[in-house]
This record gives structure tokens, sequence and C-alpha cells, in this order.
């Protein structure tokens, strides 16, 4: 049966036998962590792996439910009321694939890894996905390659400059640099009829470190799957934008569906690339172009042509969300949401297990502290998503499902996905960011013996010292400035902005509820195995995190940040952090706006002087630059006041909750969570973004054109980037007018806790 819409009902109906009994006094916030932390058992979570990523994962195969029915028995295991969440979504899988290289010297793309003694690859009774990216075009093609280093916006701008075009050509990029699915969106964009996409040795491969099994890095013919859905148009089922994909949702034609590419495309392996590549002829590539491989890079086109054919099976899938309640004792209308999926697309080790494996143990210990008379105030629900990897499509489509519910009632989102040894990462609402140093502070690292906060700041002020090759100009200037705020121990450290690529982006981005993204990293490896059929539980165990000592870590973590907003009588958001954010992403779109104004002005001037065709050589092919339109003066007026009012507002709220919230009585306390519950979502106003209304979040957003990487105050500073000077201006306006709704709720909370 059908349970979409069951969770609305169990909310208001349901309560569980834990919920039912009486509450005892209850513990000191210390003494429950503690015992929190007693249950947390490393071995059991291993088991747990093994069991898990026994078989390939992916959406519509038979483990991806046995999954599922395995997660909700553990549930109900421990003690929470759960059930599965069934929707049907588009998800195409592969019927048939070709990739061969034409001519004299044929040669025939492999299409599927080969095996490696000693891992489950070997012994896998199901059958894994081949080379695949999902909601690709189908198509057969036949036309030369060209070489377009990580196929993204600048690259296509060198290209220019070299005198090549893609059109009417198959391209082939490198993996890196941007989200994958901008490659081939990209290359339609410029005309080419076909994208293959390869993971280079430097990135990932032996240039990194020994390939798997003998160290971590991907070995010589391992593919990366993935999907290639244009999900920053909106993400999750492709023909039901911003409803959830039940029985009775109108459905688009594939057709007219925004997120499906038109050109067909596939990933290959570096081995397999490396055999295509060396038929390029043309222009020996810039220096930044030049991967790992034993060969000389040039942009082509080839001789000969390559022929890729991709046909898919274009149906419905079910996905299956298990979803988990444990009713708050006080405030059960406010929830506080926990999320992970449980898709792969082979095995997921790592991605995604490693983090479900902390988020059932979680479960678990929550499920023991319940068993011994702790009861949360707040409802706790926790979700293992299905269909994360093609396009986030159980979490959009039960956020869609439920959006009402959750706008009246979330808290805050907390997200894991990949996990692995090494520093805390936190990226998110920047309201909440205290809080996540709160808890930061009181968690020990397991191998140096500091707190997890200590051994964050102390690599932002390394990183200041010793930035990476790949860094520019202003991603070092930031990085500076991270740095002398971590070297401060009476500042927090500050949280990264999220984008997209994980299962927080409908809670935030579409309906304007806080979010956290968690995980531990930099020292563990696992890139070199990511979405091929190497992230085995032998991989993530032997190499990303050993004796699963940061998994376990991490559901300690992040137990910590559930268990506090759960019982917490007082609003956790500290406001002066938002501000700091914002005030910091203005800065970087004044200069963004000068930098923009100073590059048109030094191209007008060298393309009156012919400066272009008197630098290029000759006797190569090469072309002229992109013309820059000329940058006009913004109106940001509107915006600064924002800013200003924001200031104040943010700093009245802080220094009255310090001074009056522990003493306020019950019926002001109540009127001041109702105010700050969905304080948040004055930033999500319903027009949403330029072209992507789905995106209604002016203040976090994936790049249009980056994908998973966050762009901030969106609606402004893309409009800058791509030269459209109208809606800057008029997004100048809109994020100020969500700034100021912010602030107004502030203050209405700040004479709340002044008495007024």
């Amino acid at each position: 049966m059908h349970r979409a819409l069951l969770l609305t009902a169990l909310s208001l109906i349901a309560l569980s036998a834990l919920a039912a009994a009486p509450a005892p006094a209850r513990q000191d916030q210390a003494t429950l962590e503690r015992n929190f932390d007693a249950s947390i058992d490393q071995r059991e979570m291993g088991d747990w792996l093994k069991t898990l990523a026994a078989e390939p994962n992916h959406v519509g195969s038979p483990h991806d439910k046995q999954n599922a029915d395995l997660i909700l028995s553990l549930f109900k295991k421990f003690g929470w009321d759960a059930h599965i969440e069934t929707f049907n979504v588009l998800y195409p899988t592969p019927v048939n694939e070709t990739v061969e290289l034409l001519g004299d010297k044929p040669f025939k793309v492999s299409l599927q890894e080969p095996d490696i003694p000693g891992d489950t690859t070997s012994r896998s009774e199901q059958a894994s996905l081949p080379a695949y990216l999902a909601y690709q075009g189908d198509g057969d093609v036949t036309a030369p390659l060209v070489y377009v280093n990580y196929g993204m916006r600048n690259d296509y701008k060198t290209l220019a400059r070299l005198g090549a075009d893609v059109k009417g050509k198959i391209v082939i990029a490198r993996y890196g640099a941007g989200w994958r699915g901008l490659k081939p969106l990209l290359a339609q964009q410029h005309g080419a009829i076909g994208c293959l996409i390869y993971s280079d040795p430097s990135d990932d491969g032996y240039s990194v470190d020994a390939t798997y099994p003998h160290g971590p890095s991907r070995p010589p013919h391992g593919l990366q799957r993935g999907s290639v859905a244009d999900i920053p148009i909106y993400p999750g089922d492709p023909l039901t934008p911003g409803v959830g994909a039940t029985p009775a949702a109108t459905r688009l034609d594939r057709a007219k569906a925004q997120t499906i590419l038109k050109i067909p495309a596939l990933p290959i392996s570096y081995a397999d690339a490396q055999v295509l590549l060396s038929s390029m002829k043309g222009r020996v590539v810039p220096a930044s172009w030049r991967g790992g491989l034993p060969i000389t890079y040039r942009v082509g086109p080839s001789e000969p042509s390559v022929h890729l054919v991709v046909k898919s099976d274009w149906k419905q899938k079910p996905v299956y969300d298990v979803i988990a309640m444990l009713k708050g004792s006080v405030y059960p209308d406010q929830w506080v949401v926990r999320g992970n999926h449980h898709d792969g697309w082979v095995y997921g080790g790592t991605d995604p297990l490693s983090g479900q494996i902390a988020l059932l143990e979680e479960a678990k210990a929550m499920g023991e502290l319940a068993r011994h008379g702790w009861r949360p105030k707040r409802t706790i629900i926790y979700t293992s998503w299905d269909g994360e990897e093609p396009g986030l499509l159980g979490s959009t489509e039960w956020a869609e499902a439920h959006g009402a519910d959750l706008k009246k009632k979330a808290v805050l989102y907390i997200n894991t996905d990949s996990n692995a040894r090494g520093f805390l990462d936190v990226e998110g609402s920047h309201d909440f960011e205290h809080l996540a140093n709160q808890v930061a502070n009181n968690v020990t690292d397991p191998e140096t013996h500091v707190s997890i906060a200590q051994r964050h700041r102390a690599k932002v002020r390394v990183d200041a010292l010793e930035p990476k090759p790949d860094w520019d100009s202003d991603t070092v200037e930031r990085v500076k400035a991270d740095a002398k705020i971590a070297a401060d121990p009476k500042r927090d450290f500050q949280i990264g902005a999220l984008g997209s690529g994980s299962d927080y982006s409908a809670f935030l981005e579409h309906l304007g509820v806080p979010s956290l993204n968690l995980e531990f990293g930099d020292e563990g490896d696992s890139a070199g195995v990511y979405h091929s059929r190497y992230d085995t539980f032998e991989h993530h165990s032997r190499f990303v995190d050993p004796g699963f000592v940061y998994d376990a870590l991490l559901a300690k973590t992040v137990g910590r940040l559930l268990l506090r907003l759960a019982d917490a009588d007082l609003p956790q958001q500290q406001a002066g952090n938002f501000y700091d954010a914002v005030a910091r992403y203005y800065g970087e779109i004044k200069k963004l706006a000068g930098d923009k104004h100073e590059a048109a002005d030094t191209q007008a001037k060298l393309l009156t002087d012919k400066g272009f065709d008197l630098a290029d050589d000759p006797t190569k092919s090469h072309g002229a630059p992109i013309t820059l339109k000329p940058v006009p003066k913004f109106e940001f007026a509107p915006l600064e006041n924002a800013i200003d009012r924001l200031k104040k507002s943010t700093h009245g709220y802080d220094d009255a909750f310090r001074k009056n919230a522990a003493k306020l009585p019950d019926s002001a306390r109540t009127k001041l969570q109702g105010i700050m519950l969905t304080l948040d979502q004055t930033l999500a106003p319903n027009m949403g973004l330029p072209g992507r209304p789905w995106f209604k979040n002016l203040v976090y957003a994936p790049g249009r054109f980056t994908g998973y990487g966050a762009k901030t105050l969106p609606g402004v500073r893309e409009a800058i980037e791509d030269e459209r000077w109208d809606d800057a201006n008029k997004y100048a306006k809109l994020t100020a007018d969500a700034l100021n709704a912010y602030s107004a709720r502030l203050d209405q909370a700040t004479a709340v806790l002044n008495g007024k």
C-alpha cells in the first residue's frame, strides 16, 4: 500500500510504546551524552557495513529494497515507530552502450570494471550497472573527438583562443574542477553531439597514490558512474518538479523535462581514455590542461572518428524511503530531522554507507536511552533516503510531499553522506554555526586526544600557510581570513555554505528549513573508488576508516547535535554568526563587480589594439576571445541598507538572548520558540532564482554552472557572473527584502526577550 502521506497522520495520532510510558526524572546533558556514547559499537558498525555493501545497491536493484527492509527492521528493533514510504520516479537504466574508435586500428572501450581478487567485487551474485550516466540523452552518433580539459566554462573560453570548435564533435573531458553534469551540459550548449568523461590519473589515480588493491587510488580500468541530471534547475524526479512523485501526481512528458540532457554521454576509464587521446591531432594543450597519462595531450580533433551509442530503459521505478519517529514529550509538533541515503552506484561502501551506519548507530543509542527512561522533548525523525545518487530523488520527493508540515514544524535538518578518517567539516545555515562549534568543542578526536574543534582550527591555520597549487588568489585570501578567525579562541570557527550534492537540498534551498551537513575526512582516501565497483567494504575498512573509528565519531558528533536540539527549551540560533556570513558574502560580490568591470575594460583595450592577434603564434590555430559586455554601475543601495539593518537586529537579538533568555516565563518562551522556529524561511520567498524558481533560498544555492559548489547571495552573484545586469539589480532588491524580513522576525523575538 502506498504510504507517502502517512507521516502527517502518524505525527498527529500515533504514539509509540516508548512515548506512551511515563517519563522519570531527566538526566543532565553531560550524563545523557556519556550514556549515548557508551552505546556506540564500532564492531557492530563494521558488521552492518559488510551486510549493506554485500551487493549492488542502485535504484531498482533487489539489494536496494533488501537494505531498505533491513533498515526498517533495525529501526523497529531500536524502539522507533518506523515505516517505508514509496515514490515512483523516472529512473533510466542502460540497455545498449558502445564506445569505439574507428579507422585502421579500431578499438572498443570496455564499459565494465574487472574483478579485483580479495574484494567483494569478485563474489557478488548480482550484476552491477556498467559505465553509465543517468539522465543523459540517448543517441547513436559518430564524429571526431575534441579534448576539452575539465569541460567547464573557462575551458571553452580557452578553446576559443586556441581556435578549436566542438560543434558537431564528441568531446572528451576529465573528471574534476566541477560537477560531472555540467560537462555534457556545456558540451551540448556549445554544439557537441556526444560527451565522454574519464578520471585522469593526475586527479585520483597513480599520480596521487598506489592504485587499488595496493593503495586507495583509482585502478586503470576504474569507472566513475553518476548522474548528469541538470539538478541546478531542480533535483528529484524529472517528471514531478515541486510535488511528491505519488500516484496522484501529474507528470510531465519526458521530452519536456528540463533536467534531462539531449546528447549521449558515458564515463570511461583512464586506461581506455589513453587510447582515444593518443589519436588526437591539433595543438598541444596549455600546461594546466595536461594530465598524468604518458601521452602528449592535444586538443584534437581525433583521427579517426569515435562511435558513441547509448540506449536506456526509461521506466518509472520505486524508491524506498525509510522513516522513523521518536515522538516528543513536550514539543511533539517541533521536529528535528536527520538523514543519510542508503542507495549507491554499486556497493557504496564509503558513499553512502559509511554515513548510513553512523545513522543506524545513533538511532540504536537513542533507543537505548529511551529504554532507560529518557524522552526527547521534541520529536526526532530519522530518515534513510533512497535514490540520492541519481538526483536526490527520495529526499526531494518526501520533502515536497510533506512540505507544509516541514515548514510548520522542522527545527533543523541534519545530513550526512560519505565519511572518512580525519578532520571535521561542517557546512550549512550560519545561525546554527555556534551550536556546531559548541558540539565540536565537546567531542574528542580519538587519535590526537584533543577536541575535534581544535583539530579543525589547526588545519585551517596550517592551510593558510600552505595553500594548494590549484587555489586562485580569491581562495587564498579567503582561507587566510578564515585562519585569523580560527586562531581566535573567543570566536566560532566558520562553517561553509551548502550548495548541492546531497539530501539537504530540498530542505534548505526549496523549503527554507535550516540545515547542517557533517562529515570527517581528508586523511582517509575514497576519491579513487568514488562511484566505482571498488567502493566496497574492503576498501573502506583498509584505506578510508580502518576500525570504523571516525564513522563512530560521526555518530557521536551528530548524536550530540540531535540530543541538544531535541531537549533544548530555548532556540539554538545565534544570529550574529549569520550576519557575519552575509556581510562576508556581500564583500565578495562587491569585489566581483569591480573585477568584472576591470576585466571588460582591459579586454576592450586589447581588442582595439589588436593585442590578441599580435600575441598569438601565427603558425598555430587561434581565435579571438569571447567578448565581455561593458559593466554598468549596480544599484546595491537596498542590499547595503538591509545588511546594515541585519547587523543591528542580529546583535540586538543575541545580546537580549544572553541577558534574558534563561529567566523567561513559560508563556514568553513558547512565544519565542514560535517566532524562531520558522525564521530561516524568510530567506526563501516564493519567486525563487531566475530561470530556476524551485531554488527559493536567496542566501544559499548550488551554482548554475558549479553544480555542487555553493553560490551565496546567488541571485545577485550569478547575475553579475553571467552578465545579466538587470537581474543583478532586481535580485539585489529582492535579496534585501528577504534579509529585511529576517531582521523583522528577529526584532519580534528581541521584543519578547526584553519583556515587551
